[in-house]
């Protein structure tokens, strides 16, 4: 399965950048990531749990970074097991190009799978690694550059005043970096 597409983000490509090495922003993105851990010269590890079509499976697997070239590309690989659901591999060629005053993400991707997941078709299978990619990069959009205008206002009062160690909010990396 390939797929190709692209995200306008509003924010620098050295700050989108800055985000795709960021462990707590890929976790926030991956949907279905309960564990990311590692860093982007070792490679990270990920516990994500994932349903497809009528198998549930629990995937450990790694993602290592290479080709890197700040802020412009990188090359992401990775690959998951699930035990008896099998196995999941593919990676992602991403590119950043500065557009207006934000960021045209643009990206790749390549993804095989085998075992149990293989036996439910292409088109099940292409449908949901879309799904996947869809999801990861609006989530990762709203990650770095947060809600519109008028609630980014609110949201450091709103982060501030929130005393328990809660998810991130949305657009919160933007803040941070800013």
């Amino acid at each position: 399965m390939q797929l190709t597409d692209s995200r306008e983000i509003a924010a620098t490509p050295e700050i989108v950048w800055a985000a795709i090495l960021d462990p707590e922003v890929l976790k926030q993105c991956v949907p279905g990531c309960q564990e990311m851990t590692g860093s982007p010269e070792e490679g990270f590890e990920a516990k994500v749990v994932q349903k497809v079509g009528p198998v549930k499976a629990t995937f450990k697997g790694t993602v290592t970074l290479s080709d890197m070239q700040p802020p412009e590309s990188l090359t992401l690989t990775g690959e998951g097991k699930g035990g008896a659901a099998g196995f999941a591999k593919g990676g992602a060629d991403v590119r950043l190009e500065p557009k207006g005053e934000g960021t045209l993400l643009s990206y790749d991707v390549e993804a095989k799978v085998g075992g149990k997941l293989a036996q439910l078709g292409s088109r099940i299978i292409d449908g949901f690694a879309k799904k996947m990619a869809d999801q990861f990069f609006d989530n990762f959009k709203a990650a770095v550059e947060g809600p519109g205008e008028d609630a980014a206002d609110d949201a450091p009062e709103a982060a501030a005043s929130d005393g328990d160690e809660a998810a991130p909010k949305k657009g919160w990396f933007k803040r941070a970096v800013t």
